[in-house]
């Protein structure tokens, strides 16, 4: 179902009074072959040391690494070739949207995530250009099927989140600093073991959703058989009222972090790596009960990344309502 979004901007301003930013208009609704013309395809050395090799869009679609449908877009890994060991990594993709954004709601509706032992898929939001300074938003993140989902803010010094705050997830580290701890940033642990991996897979996937304002970032998860998941987010519909959906899953709000000052504005960036600095961690890999060694693993054994995919309902855009 698409939107026109011609007519909503005067018509429909007398709905924001009283509410401001948490008042919002579909601007961009992204399904299936939608994808190709919003995001562009990275064939760039992977940043996190991944044992991947990221591909342009004409490889990607050449390869079925990427295809769409009128509903659906795929992004996945190869899953055929036995790799050299002094040779390039297992081929993936990393995409980027061509627009910036601030202030806005990001939704995305995902079939299925990868899942598998090496797998590391991300959906997040940078400014690649300025990295650190201008802030990073992981909305999914996690490695080797090791659920649940997390969702962290990684920054440059003097952003920190309190201990207690409104969400229902659990938080780890509070210092977003990206030089603390090996860039662990501030994270919090989402409570639904359905928001990452097999468990995610297995229950036809579910809607992530990301809020970014100058006084908070707000994060939700609803499993697909959740039945309090709002009606607008389910449907698509052209307009959103985020005070109305209860509790987040992360919360970070600007009171001990200026959010204007350490958040640019960001594109947002799609993508799957294998290993790396966090998958193939030697405590991770261990704790993840995985064979071998990460690298040995993805060279060797190209059929375990037959589910290493994304599937794309869609990504939903919604800016504020002044």
């Amino acid at each position: 179902m698409k939107f026109s979004t011609t007519f909503f901007g005067a018509s429909l301003v007398h709905l924001a009074v009283g509410t401001l930013t948490s008042t919002y208009y579909l601007k961009e609704n992204v399904v299936g072959r939608d994808f190709y013309s919003h995001f562009d395809w990275q064939a760039i050395k992977d940043p996190t040391h991944g044992r991947v090799t990221y591909v342009d869009e004409p490889t990607a679609r050449g390869l079925n690494l990427t295809y769409a449908s009128h509903d659906t877009f795929i992004l996945r890994t190869d899953a055929t070739t036995v790799l050299d060991p002094a040779g390039p990594g297992r081929n993936s993709v990393r995409i980027t949207t061509k627009n910036t954004y601030t202030t806005h709601v990001a939704i995305f509706d995902v079939r299925h995530m990868p899942q598998g032992c090496g797998t590391w898929p991300a959906i997040w939001a940078t400014t690649e250009t300025d990295w650190p300074s201008g802030g990073e938003i992981d909305i999914v993140e996690g490695v080797n099927d090791m659920g649940p989902n997390a969702g962290t803010l990684h920054t440059v010094e003097g952003c920190t989140m309190p201990a207690s705050r409104p969400q229902s997830g659990i938080s780890g580290q509070l210092d977003c600093n990206w030089l603390v701890n090996y860039n662990t940033g501030c994270t919090v642990k989402f409570k639904s073991n359905k928001s990452y991996g097999p468990e995610f897979n297995s229950n036809r996937g579910g809607w992530f959703v990301m809020e970014r304002t100058e006084q908070h970032i707000s994060m939700w998860f609803w499993a697909r058989d959740d039945h309090r998941v709002p009606l607008e987010i389910k449907l698509g519909l052209p307009l959103l009222n985020t005070k109305t959906w209860g509790l987040p899953a992360a919360y970070f709000p600007n009171t001990e972090c200026d959010l204007e000052k350490f958040f640019k504005a960001h594109k947002i960036i799609i993508n799957l790596t294998l290993c790396g600095d966090w998958a193939g961690e030697t405590n991770t890999w261990a704790a993840s009960g995985c064979p071998s060694t990460c690298v040995d693993y993805v060279n060797n054994n190209p059929t375990a990344f037959a589910d290493a995919y994304f599937d794309f309902a869609a990504m939903r855009i919604y800016q504020p309502i002044f």
